[in-house]
């Protein structure tokens, strides 16, 4: 080992404790950094998850401006027969004018109106859609039956599961229409991201209640292959250009844009305070290098007398940043590591209630250590710098 990285090292672990605090400002730093990584890119990552489960799908269909016409029996089977379609499913939705429900002998009346009533065709959306998994009871099973959002289930005093509820829509001519349903399930979503303040019910019987009949809002596909989202949605335009269709195909990113984009932006700014962070962590750096300058000052000085040069001691003091940053980034790079693990095995919740979708983030950690380690080393140029400039008489006589 060359002599000069063996003073240095020497010099650096007579001070554990200056060694010890600055290997663990770099790592801290790097763990503030992953932390918040896995909490607010887990956060957006559970949102896209919920979005895809419960509304979107991968692909999302619809007409500009309108509702779909062409069957959706065509559409459906059109798609299954590309290869890495799942399934898709397609959905009709109105307005809840008016719902009241009898509990306990007494009507009770939900004046939270209007929501959204959301037809279903229960064999196809169980396929492109993992809403029916947040169903308890039953999941829209009969023509007559009807699902409430958890929501809407409270405003109306907790009906049980079998009791009847009574409501209003407006057909497409602006007529009301008056319906009785019988309770068979409740839907509560984590997070209400879902339709926790709405109601699902048998998509044809929507299409009758407000004379659309073969009419859909929307079209859900489902993808084996998530990256294939592109491809399905040039595909099915192409397959599709009429401009009476005049359909509408978007990848998730691309229908949800209204909720993501504020999100995006959370995200960066999160991510630059932790750069901040890390910032503030080579000034630290800075810190404990200069204090080992002047705790070494006599020592400077013998070695400057016996002839060492000043890129000698340039050497030295970079070579302690290399220890310090390489030390830190190991240390760092565990912790992230130990505590993604933790919020990915745990099934970590925000706010205790949406779980949060957390992944090894493999290429942001790699940068953030290189950083860190750039940092590092940037951050003991100016002591050894100093350190430099500090004359073998004077150093001695100094000390």
């Amino acid at each position: 080992m060359d002599y000069r990285a063996q003073i240095g090292i020497r010099f650096i672990t007579r001070k554990k404790g200056s060694l010890i605090a600055a290997c663990l400002a770099i790592a801290i730093a790097i763990l503030v950094v992953s932390v918040n990584s896995v909490i607010f890119q887990g956060l957006y990552d559970a949102i896209v998850r919920d979005l895809v489960n419960y509304h979107y799908g991968n692909v999302y269909i619809t007409k500009k401006g309108d509702f779909i016409t062409r069957n959706d029996f065509e559409l459906v089977n059109w798609l299954d027969r590309i290869p890495w379609v799942q399934a898709a499913a397609p959905r009709l939705f109105t307005n809840v004018y008016s719902i009241n429900a009898t509990v306990d002998g007494q009507l009770v009346q939900d004046y939270n109106v209007p929501f959204t009533l959301v037809g279903v065709n229960p064999f196809w959306d169980e396929q492109a859609s993992t809403l029916y998994q947040a169903v308890k009871g039953q999941y829209v099973s009969t023509r007559d039956s009807i699902v409430l959002g958890i929501l809407v289930d409270r405003d109306l005093g907790y009906p049980k599961i079998g009791d009847t509820v009574k409501l209003k829509v407006h057909d497409q001519f602006g007529n009301d229409v008056l319906k009785r349903f019988v309770i068979v399930g409740t839907s509560e979503t984590a997070g209400n991201n879902g339709y926790d303040n709405g109601a699902m019910i048998n998509i044809d019987t929507m299409r009758e209640m407000i004379q659309r009949p073969g009419q859909s809002s929307e079209i859900l596909v489902r993808l084996n292959d998530p990256t294939k989202a592109n491809d399905t949605k040039q595909l099915f335009l192409d397959a599709f250009p009429s401009t009476a269709d005049d359909f509408k195909a978007q990848t998730i990113q691309q229908a949800a844009e209204v909720q993501l984009s504020g999100f995006r932006s959370g995200i960066a700014l999160i991510n630059l305070v932790g750069l901040f962070g890390m910032v503030s962590s080579a000034f630290g750096v800075v810190t404990i290098q200069m204090m080992q300058v002047a705790n070494k000052t006599r020592d400077i000085g013998v070695l400057r007398a016996i002839g060492a040069k000043r890129k000698d001691i340039l050497t030295i003091f970079i070579f302690q940043g290399i220890v310090i940053g390489s030390l830190g980034v190991l240390l760092g790079t565990a912790l992230a590591i130990g505590y993604t693990t933790y919020a990915k095995d745990t099934h970590m919740t925000f706010n205790g209630s949406l779980a949060l979708e957390v992944s090894y983030n493999w290429p942001g950690l790699i940068q953030t250590d290189i950083l860190a380690f750039t940092l590092t080393i940037i951050a003991s140029i100016y002591p050894a710098f100093k350190a430099t400039q500090l004359q073998p008489v004077e150093a001695m006589r100094t000390a």
